[in-house]
């Protein structure tokens, strides 16, 4: 389980303005399809730079991103089942295995989103859980993506009591790719649903210092974002994922 969502914790990134303690809590990242090896590359170089958290990547570039982070100890995050979820669990669970062999230190998987919305629960588990376990497997952490915007909050709080029970260790709102994004009050409803042994992650829309400083004051302990550096800087970021 993690440890990142401890209350002293967020209380000193959310009251501190400077970009040392925020860029701690961001993935720096880049999941455009488009993106090529020197997009790659220069993502790693600049969260080794800035001291990102970690960079996260679509599964084809997580052994780039790893040889090209060695000894900055920045992790190496890839995503599952991105960005619709709807991809069977075996599938999952397969692709998770592989990310964690090529080096994934965190792994982001979205879930089965019709079943959040039909109110299944035990779909839920069953999806999240074989997927947690093969990532524990490798000595990695999960963080599940219930996509926040396609769901109602009724749907939210039973999607995150799902990931509780499967095992994961992050909650996160969205992939920014299907609608919507975090919000603060989402943020709010995630983490009084998991209580404070889970993470909670922020990802989709977050642009700013002062987005990501309320993310954190919500309960936030990471945030997802392609504008680490507009964010750390008190710029205000522009482009999505």
């Amino acid at each position: 389980m993690s440890n990142e969502a401890t209350p002293s914790v967020q209380a000193d990134a959310a009251g501190t303005a400077g970009s040392g303690s925020i860029a701690s809590f961001i993935d720096h990242t880049l999941l455009k399809p488009e993106a090529g090896e020197a997009d790659v590359l220069k993502v790693c170089a600049e969260a080794a730079e800035y001291g990102f958290k970690s960079v996260c990547v679509n599964p084809i570039w997580v052994k780039t991103v790893k040889n090209a982070l060695k000894g900055s100890g920045v992790l190496t995050c890839s995503v599952v089942g991105f960005p619709l979820g709807a991809t069977p669990t075996d599938v999952k669970t397969f692709e998770a295995r592989g990310a964690v062999l090529d080096g994934a230190d965190e792994v982001d998987m979205v879930i089965n989103i019709a079943a959040a919305r039909a109110g299944d629960k035990g779909a839920l588990i069953d999806d999240i859980t074989p997927v947690a376990e093969a990532v524990h497997a490798g000595g990695a952490i999960l963080k599940v993506i219930i996509e926040t915007g396609l769901l109602s909050d009724s749907q939210k709080v039973l999607a995150c009591e799902a990931a509780v029970a499967a095992g994961a260790d992050f909650v996160k709102t969205s992939t920014g790719f299907n609608g919507g994004g975090a919000t603060v009050e989402d943020i709010a409803l995630m983490r009084k649903t998991v209580g404070p042994g889970l993470g909670v992650k922020a990802s989709g829309g977050v642009r700013s210092l002062e987005d990501a400083q309320a993310m954190i004051a919500a309960g936030a302990t990471r945030i997802g974002a392609s504008s680490g550096i507009a964010i750390v800087k008190g710029e205000q970021g522009s482009s999505a994922y």
